[in-house]
C-alpha cells in the first residue's frame, strides 16, 4: 500500500504529463509568408536597384549622343596701332562651330552597353527577392525554435516544481525511499532548467530582434516584442523535387537548373557587357572626324565701300598611328576582362553546386532523423518517463530514475523540434539556390 501523499502527488503528475502549455493569445500572430511578405515590400535595396536601372538607362541615352558641338566668336586681325575695325582689309568678326563624331560604331556600342548593363538590375533584385525569403525564413524558424522550446521548457519546469514539493514532503514525513540527495537532485534540475530558459530567451531574443528588423521601414519603428509567430510550423517543400533522385541531385539537371539562376544570368550579362567593351576597344583604332564651318563678317572701308564677308569650312581626322602603347593595350586590357567574368560564371556555378549537394545531404540526414524521432525516440522516452514515475510511485523505484527519465524525454521532445526546424532551413536555403528567373514577377 503506497503513501497517501505519494498517491496524490502521483496523480497530479501523471495528469501533468498530459498537458501542453496554452500559448498566450495575441491580437496578431505572424506567419513566415506574411514576414517574407513584409519584408520584401520594405526592404531598401530592392528600391536602391530600381533607380540604379533608371540611372544606367539614362546614362546609356547620353553615352551614345553626340557631343555638343562648339561655337567660337572671335575678332580677328584687329590692328593695334588704332584698333579700328574698318582700316584693313584682314579685319573681321568670326563665328564658327563645330562637331567631332565618335570612332566608327563606338558611341552606338556605348548605348548598347549600358542599355545592356542596366537589364542586371531587374536580375539583382529577383535575387535579392530570393535572398530576404530564404534570410527572413532563417530568422523566422529560429525564433520559433527558441519559443517552442521554452514552452516545452516550461512546461517541465512546473511538473520539476512537484517533484521537488513531492521530494521534501516525502523526505520531511519520512515516507517512502525518497533521502536528501534526492531532494538536492531535484532542485538542482530545476536550477538548470531556469538556466536553460534564459539561454533559450536569450536566443529567442536575438533571432527576433534580427527578424523585426527586416520588417521596420526607415519611418516606422514595429514594438516587437508584442509580436508573436504563429503557432504551427510552416509547410515548406523543396522547389523542384523531381531533380533529386534518392535525395541526390541529378548533376546535369542540376546544371541546367542553376544556369537560370538570377546571379549567374546577371553573370551572363556581364559578359555580353564585357563583350561590347572590347568592340568598343576595337572602335579605337579608327580616325575620329570632326567638321568646323565659320562665317567671317567684314566692316566696310573707310571710303563706304563694302568689303566681301568670309565663309569657311572643314573638316578634321585624327589617325591612329602609334597604337602599341594605347589601342592594342586598351583591347589587350578588355579581352582579359571579359575572360576574368567568364572564369566568375564558372567559380560561381561551381559554387551554387557545391551547396546544393550540401543543403541536401543535410535534408537527406534531417529528414532520417525525423523518422527515428518521431516512429522510436520520442515514444521510446515516453514510456521510460512514464515507467520510471510508475515504479517509483509504487514504492519500486528510484527517485533519480525518475528525473534522469524526464530530462531525456525533455531533451527527445526539443531535439525533435530543432530538427523539424533545421529540415525547414535547409529547404529554405535548397529554394534560394534553386531559384530562376521570372520576367514579371513581383520583384519586377
Amino acid at each position: 500500500m503506497q503513501p497517501p501523499i505519494i498517491r496524490i502527488v502521483s496523480l497530479t503528475l501523471l495528469s501533468a504529463l498530459t498537458l501542453s502549455v496554452t500559448a498566450v493569445q495575441a491580437s496578431e500572430r505572424l506567419s513566415l509568408q506574411k514576414a517574407i511578405e513584409l519584408a520584401t515590400k520594405q526592404d531598401p535595396i530592392l528600391q536602391k536597384q530600381h533607380y540604379q536601372q533608371r540611372a544606367t538607362q539614362a546614362q546609356s541615352i547620353a553615352a551614345g549622343t553626340l557631343p555638343d558641338p562648339k561655337v567660337a566668336l572671335s575678332m580677328m586681325n584687329l590692328p593695334v596701332d588704332g584698333w579700328q575695325h574698318d582700316r584693313e582689309a584682314m579685319t573681321q568678326l568670326k563665328v564658327g562651330v563645330s562637331q567631332q563624331f565618335g570612332r566608327g560604331d563606338e558611341l552606338a556600342l556605348k548605348r548598347q552597353q549600358l542599355m545592356i548593363a542596366s537589364s542586371e538590375y531587374a536580375l539583382l533584385r529577383a535575387d535579392r527577392t530570393a535572398q530576404i525569403r530564404a534570410q527572413v525564413s532563417q530568422l523566422w524558424l529560429d525564433t520559433y525554435l527558441a519559443e517552442r522550446t521554452i514552452a516545452l521548457i516550461e512546461q517541465d519546469k512546473a511538473l520539476f516544481e512537484q517533484l521537488v514539493d513531492v521530494s521534501k514532503a516525502s523526505y520531511a514525513n519520512a515516507v517512502g525511499r525518497t533521502r536528501q540527495q534526492d531532494v538536492i537532485r531535484a532542485q538542482l534540475e530545476l536550477v538548470q532548467l531556469d538556466d536553460r530558459l534564459n539561454v533559450e530567451y536569450q536566443k529567442r531574443d536575438a533571432a527576433r530582434a534580427q527578424l523585426m528588423s527586416w520588417l521596420q521601414s526607415g519611418q516606422t519603428q514595429t514594438a516587437w516584442s508584442d509580436t508573436r509567430l504563429a503557432e504551427g510550423l510552416p509547410s515548406l517543400q523543396v522547389a523542384v523535387p523531381t531533380l533529386f533522385v534518392q535525395g541526390k541531385p541529378d548533376p546535369q539537371r542540376l546544371l541546367n537548373r542553376l544556369t537560370s539562376h538570377p546571379v549567374v544570368l546577371a553573370q551572363d550579362v556581364r559578359i555580353e557587357v564585357a563583350e561590347k567593351g572590347v568592340a568598343i576597344a576595337r572602335q579605337q583604332y579608327k580616325p575620329q572626324w570632326g567638321v568646323n564651318a565659320s562665317y567671317g563678317h567684314r566692316s566696310d572701308m573707310p571710303d563706304g565701300s563694302s568689303r566681301a564677308d568670309f565663309f569657311s569650312v572643314g573638316v578634321s581626322v585624327d589617325v591612329p598611328l602609334f597604337t602599341a602603347n594605347r589601342q592594342d593595350q586598351w583591347l589587350s586590357a578588355s579581352q582579359a576582362d571579359q575572360e576574368a567574368i567568364k572564369t566568375d560564371k564558372l567559380l560561381l556555378l561551381r559554387d551554387l553546386s557545391g551547396q546544393v549537394e550540401k543543403e541536401a545531404s543535410q535534408l537527406r540526414r534531417l529528414s532520417e532523423r525525423q523518422v527515428l524521432y518521431r516512429e522510436q525516440l520520442l515514444q521510446q522516452t515516453y514510456e521510460q518517463a512514464e515507467a520510471a514515475l510508475t515504479a517509483y510511485t509504487n514504492d519500486n523505484g528510484d527517485f533519480a530514475e525518475v528525473v534522469r527519465a524526464r530530462i531525456a524525454q525533455l531533451n527527445a521532445r526539443v531535439a525533435a523540434k530543432q530538427i523539424d526546424v533545421d529540415a525547414l532551413k535547409a529547404v529554405a536555403r535548397l529554394n534560394y539556390y534553386l531559384t530562376t528567373y521570372q520576367p514579371g514577377a513581383a520583384h519586377e
